[in-house]
């Protein structure tokens, strides 16, 4: 009897993967995709012309009407649009990885010695160049429009810090939706129809006081509306305490739920 060998290609998958080795290979494959982005540059024009647009259409259409006076409602909504968009961006995460599985690059990661969950993780850890542009041309804009901090430049950096970590934590929700649906397009549809009733019913442009009392309520619960109450407070003074104690319990949240539902239903597509 002779003892089979296998052929020189073939790569053992091992049953355990340490947390280094996860950290190492999802690093490694958000790489891959700060690399796709810098030879498509053209990916970050939505993240970088989307702030000003905002910006300017409720700053000074609505801003008039709503507050009487633009600059000041500049600086009422200013934090509330930094929160909206950084959501906005994170659908790049759900349409970056449903192309991929579209494409099949996914297939050959099945292949690879490495954790299931490495993908997925990189897939959000490539996003973060999206996220740091989009803050950053947001904030410009800002300043540019008359937008004026009035607490301290770590008071500030640390809401955009924290409006950061909400977004990848959100992230997992479209991860989940990216591996339920084929279609990368049909993706951001239906993210954009998920986001869009949960930011404008929040306090990212009127108080909630303003609103009908039912819609109090869903608001005052709104997770975007907890994130907007602390980053508001962080860049121009008020609370703090309160919503970002709500705003990591939420953030807790997003990633216990969703991030074991995407690797089931990762393993799944396995």
């Amino acid at each position: 009897m002779t003892a089979a060998t296998l052929p020189a290609t073939h790569t053992l998958l091992p049953k355990h993967v340490g947390l280094g080795q996860v950290l190492i290979q999802s690093a490694t494959l958000s790489w891959r995709g700060i690399v796709k982005l810098r030879r498509r540059p053209a990916g970050l024009a939505d993240v970088i012309i989307g702030p000003a647009i905002f910006l300017v259409l409720f700053g000074y259409v609505f801003g008039g009407a709503i507050s009487g006076n633009t600059g000041e409602y500049l600086q009422y909504v200013f934090p509330g649009i930094l929160g909206m968009m950084t959501l906005f961006a994170t659908m790049g995460v759900g349409v970056s990885l449903s192309t991929d599985l579209s494409d099949g690059i996914f297939d050959r990661f099945r292949g690879l010695p490495i954790a299931r969950i490495s993908p997925l993780i990189g897939a959000i850890g490539s996003d973060i160049v999206r996220q740091l542009v989009s803050l950053t041309a947001l904030i410009g804009f800002g300043l540019l429009l008359g937008v004026r901090f009035e607490t301290s430049v770590w008071s500030v950096l640390a809401g955009c810090a924290l409006a950061l970590a909400f977004a990848l934590a959100v992230s997992w929700a479209l991860i989940l939706l990216a591996l339920a649906i084929k279609d990368p397009m049909a993706v951001q549809g239906l993210g954009a129809v998920i986001i869009l009733p949960l930011a404008f019913a929040s306090n990212i442009f009127v108080p909630v006081e303003t609103m009908p009392g039912w819609m109090q309520t869903f608001a005052s619960w709104n997770p975007i509306g907890h994130l907007v109450d602390a980053v508001r407070g962080l860049m121009m003074g008020g609370p703090v305490g309160e919503p970002l104690m709500f705003t990591l319990m939420w953030m807790a949240a997003f990633v216990a739920v969703f991030a074991p539902l995407s690797l089931i239903a990762y393993n799944r597509r396995a």
